[in-house]
């Protein structure tokens, strides 16, 4: 590591995905490492759970700006209003760097060093889950996300599949790398895994296409627990889908979530797009066996640890299913697979290398700082 990891940081984030559970991951790690966050939320603002979660923190302060996020709908001026709020943020905080979660923040006269964090983006969204780029209607949304990217000291993301997508649209970067994200496992419960197949995630979102789980759900033997939300926050309910064999859980709090995937036997996810998938680990953690999207995020962190099915071959995903469903023997492998698969991504891991990534981007920023003085002497 060069130079050292800096002691304050402010850290935009959203309580709408898992860029708050990934935000929380990081700050439970860098309260043992002795850093202070300011945690800086956008959007609708954190539940009460989600707040609970952060003031059992002693290293975090959150606050709450309840501005528009720039993938909802007519978000520019609340964007800049948001800006203007962090500004301020910086100038009471201090921090020694910028971690943005976010995008058009990027390019603000920030005083500290900035990273940009890409963890999903509209054009590549779009492209995935659409199958055509974005419509001009993202042409300022294009302009403002590559202007942020562009001005940052340093770009990540959290698979190489979505950094190529970020360099892709909006590159090429300065310095770019990539952290897969991490999570501390849970104890679990003995138990035996029951008759079930579980998902979680915004229901609403078609990247997730939960729909596909939805159709196949009344032809499988298990019956099929779906946890997530239903409401769009940038534009209301979504279509509610197919019902049948489908047990709708709504949304649960992280405790009683992972009990639910402690007793499912089988986690499906057949995403369209999913730069990481934070559900997807927790599973994984959990024992569940994994069938998957098969996307190019997902082949790059499972591996031979999940069955892959093309988001588009529904047939394809009930045969999986049923397959695995009558398969007890194949079934157990492969959640023993995804669990050894899944104590890679630890928190520990990912903060470490945030750690060392902030050091090195203070250490770039003193050198060129050294460097002028030096040329001004």
């Amino acid at each position: 590591m060069k130079g050292k990891a800096p002691k304050r940081i402010l850290m935009t984030a959203d309580a709408v995905g898992g860029v708050w559970n990934y935000s929380l991951e990081l700050c439970r790690a860098f309260e043992s490492a002795g850093v202070e966050v300011l945690l800086a939320t956008m959007g609708p603002a954190p539940t009460a759970v989600q707040q609970s979660e952060i003031h059992g923190l002693s290293n975090v302060q959150l606050v709450h700006g309840p501005f528009k996020l720039e993938w909802m709908d007519g978000p520019w001026e609340d964007v800049d209003k948001a800006g203007e709020w962090l500004l301020e943020l910086e100038r009471d905080f201090a921090p020694e760097l910028i971690h943005l979660n976010g995008y058009a923040h990027g390019s603000l006269p920030w005083l500290a060093p900035k990273m940009v964090v890409g963890h999903s983006c509209v054009l590549s969204w779009w492209k995935a889950v659409k199958g055509v780029e974005a419509p001009d209607e993202w042409k300022t949304y294009r302009q403002k996300v590559e202007t942020g990217l562009k001005a940052a000291e340093l770009v990540v993301a959290p698979s190489r599949a979505m950094l190529n997508s970020l360099n892709a649209h909006y590159g090429p970067f300065a310095k770019a790398m990539v952290v897969p994200n991490g999570r501390t496992a849970v104890d679990q419960k003995k138990g035996m895994k029951e008759n079930m197949v579980m998902a979680a995630g915004r229901v609403w979102d078609e990247a997730k296409n939960i729909a596909a789980l939805q159709a196949v759900a009344k032809d499988l033997s298990w019956s099929v627990c779906l946890a997530g939300e239903e409401l769009n926050p940038s534009r209301g309910p979504a279509s509610p889908g197919e019902r049948t064999g489908v047990q709708y859980l709504g949304w649960l709090s992280p405790v009683v979530l992972n009990d639910w995937l402690r007793r499912a036997s089988i986690y499906a996810l057949p995403a369209r797009y999913e730069p990481f998938g934070l559900s997807i680990l927790e599973a994984a953690l959990a024992g569940c066996a994994l069938v998957l999207g098969d996307i190019p995020s997902l082949r790059e962190i499972w591996a031979d640890s999940a069955l892959f099915v093309s988001p588009n071959d529904r047939d394809g995903l009930r045969e999986a299913l049923e397959m695995l469903i009558a398969d007890d023997v194949r079934r157990q492998e492969l959640g023993r697979k995804a669990r050894t698969r899944a104590a890679y991504f630890t928190t520990e891991r990912m903060a470490n290398a945030y750690l060392s990534a902030y050091a090195s981007i203070l250490h770039g920023r003193a050198g060129h700082r050294i460097e002028m003085e030096a040329a001004c002497a």
